[in-house]
């Protein structure tokens, strides 16, 4: 929004503390920029540059806009979501998987390179990987007998059977 464009009593979405809100214009600030009332909180604001305001606040139709967006996304990201062939695995799981079918142990990097191999998972582009796999072998293998990887030697892993 521009300078020009800002009203005293005007009535306009800011942000404030990372939230937006809508504040009324109470006067011009001595320092640069305007002294504000929050409306949702009835605080004291200041205003410092016109970036900060938004666009002119109106009456509830404009409050209702932005829910109304903001239910469209989340349906517009669950339905392409639910258009997907088939629900990619984790990590772990695709790991699982492939232990099941080596039937014996292997490193972590085995591990990555045979799920590529095998099309289970694919590296969101990360650059360790094998280290991001190896972590969270660790995580469950602390939970004892419920993990279901088995340490077999140093950096080799196997299923739980």
């Amino acid at each position: 929004m521009k300078k020009a464009d800002v009203k005293i009593g005007g009535e306009y979405y800011a942000t404030v503390t990372n939230k937006k809100v809508v504040v009324r214009i109470d006067a011009e600030n001595t320092s640069g920029g305007w002294d504000a009332t929050n409306l949702s909180t009835n605080k004291k604001v200041r205003i410092k540059t016109a970036g900060r305001l938004q666009g002119p606040a109106r009456t509830a139709e404009s409050t209702a806009k932005p829910a109304t967006r903001v239910k469209k996304r989340v349906a517009k990201k669950k339905s392409d979501t639910s258009t997907g062939d088939e629900k990619k695995l984790s990590c772990a799981k695709a790991a699982l998987q492939v232990l099941e079918s080596a039937g014996e142990p292997m490193n972590t990097q085995e591990m990555i390179a045979a799920m590529v191999d095998q099309n289970l998972w694919e590296s969101p582009g990360g650059k360790t990987p094998h280290a991001t796999l190896y972590s969270a072998i660790l995580r469950d293998l602390a939970k004892g007998d419920e993990s279901r990887f088995v340490k077999t030697e140093r950096g080799r892993f196997t299923v739980r059977t």
